[in-house]
């Protein structure tokens, strides 16, 4: 199965983008799963490494 994160918020502020970066790479781990991540706007930031 495929599936696409879209994340639009801030890595920091709210928990729902480290949420989603966890179920991603959770279902990444998942035998036949294909799973891709889209940052967009602040998103971009949970990309870096200390954020």
């Amino acid at each position: 199965m495929k599936t696409l994160f879209i994340l639009n918020d801030a890595p920091y502020g709210t928990e729902r983008s480290y949420n989603a970066l966890r179920l991603a790479g959770a279902l990444s781990k998942t035998e036949g799963e294909e799973v891709r991540l889209f940052l967009i706007g602040d998103g971009a930031s949970c990309a870096k490494a200390v954020q």
